[in-house]
């Protein structure tokens, strides 16, 4: 199967959390919302409890990857992972983290394998899967965890938070501030810089993108009157960039670079570390932007935001993010396969 006749694998995310709830309020309104097809991985009973408790009258259908399109119009289709206890909304249990874990893995396999066409996770509680064993940062480190097993190598996965009005990644992500510095590499940044040039051409279709980099100290380091990093390990990845071929620029001071005049320099804009590059994110974007793990061998986005466990179970939670995170997996899949097949036939 190829294209838009293969669903997108949507993992069910913490059971706990609004993930459910926002999966199967997004499927009641996919008509309006124009929805792309999509399998659900997580356990059906769970989502049958909670569409009751939300008053949503949404038919489940157990379904595989091959089928799942085609059953999507009439029912949300589900393929299962059972729970070992059962989701109250609002209290996460540990004890369900293997079955979370799973429907990770599941979808990175079906998407790998091209049965569905991309991965588009829901938000996960790290904490409590740490309390299982887990031994990943966070879902990017886990994704790519899962991508160079395949691959056989290791594979650098890229955060991007890509909305309406930024696209933005950080080079390093969940360490803490103290760490980045010694952290931060000319290297890394490079990896970032072209991981970002190749996937905005063959999955964003941007064919000669323009790249804004963030310094890392105030004034990106003033000279080095506020710090040495801004001119002894990013500028110098800034003229590799450059003498590869991709139109980066930098370092810049990052209190200045994301007022609406400066975002209309550029198409992306890398930042040296989490929160440098998230709050611009969250402010410009925060019920729309979308986190694509970019370096992967398959496509992977999620919505912008948490569990939200205070809101699991209410209806209240908005299912904006995830909307967003489902129509741009498709997007970028189609624009993989055009650009995919444009490549063939200029070969030929």
């Amino acid at each position: 199967m190829t294209g838009h006749r293969r669903a997108l694998a949507l993992t069910m995310g913490d059971p706990a959390g609004i993930g459910p709830d926002l999966a199967l309020a997004a499927w009641k309104d996919r008509d309006r919302l124009e929805l792309p097809a999509f399998l659900m991985i997580a356990d059906p009973a769970m989502l049958a409890d909670r569409a009751k408790l939300l008053g949503l009258d949404v038919p489940l259908v157990e379904a595989t990857a091959e089928s799942a399109a085609a059953k999507f119009a009439t029912a949300l289709p589900v393929l299962p992972v059972a729970l070992a206890r059962p989701a109250v909304p609002g209290q996460p249990d540990s004890g369900n983290a293997e079955a979370v874990i799973e429907a990770i893995r599941l979808a990175v396999e079906l998407t790998t394998a091209s049965r569905t066409r991309a991965v588009v996770t829901n938000p996960i509680a790290k904490s409590v899967l740490y309390e299982s064993g887990f031994g990943f940062p966070g879902h990017t480190e886990y994704l790519a965890h899962l991508a160079s097993e395949t691959a056989g190598h290791p594979v650098i996965p890229v955060m991007l938070l890509a909305g309406p009005k930024l696209r933005v990644a950080p080079v390093t992500i969940h360490i803490p501030l103290r760490q980045v510095p010694d952290a931060l590499t000319t290297r890394s940044i490079v990896d970032t810089g072209r991981i970002i040039a190749q996937d905005l051409a063959s999955r964003f279709g941007l064919s000669a993108p323009r790249i804004a980099i963030s310094g890392l100290n105030p004034h990106a380091g003033e000279d080095g009157a506020l710090g040495s990093e801004d001119a002894e390990i990013i500028a110098p990845a800034i003229a590799k960039l450059r003498a590869s071929g991709i139109d980066a620029f930098g370092p810049l001071p990052a209190d200045t670079m994301f007022h609406d005049d400066a975002r209309g320099t550029y198409d992306a804009a890398i930042c040296m570390y989490h929160d440098q590059a998230l709050i611009p994110a969250k402010t410009l974007g925060f019920h729309d932007s979308v986190n694509a793990t970019l370096g992967l061998p398959f496509i992977r986005t999620s919505p912008d935001h948490g569990t939200a466990f205070s809101l699991a179970g209410k209806g209240e939670a908005r299912f904006d993010s995830l909307v967003a995170a489902l129509k741009l997996a498709a997007k970028m899949s189609n624009t993989e396969i055009e650009s995919a097949t444009l490549h063939a036939l200029s070969r030929a």
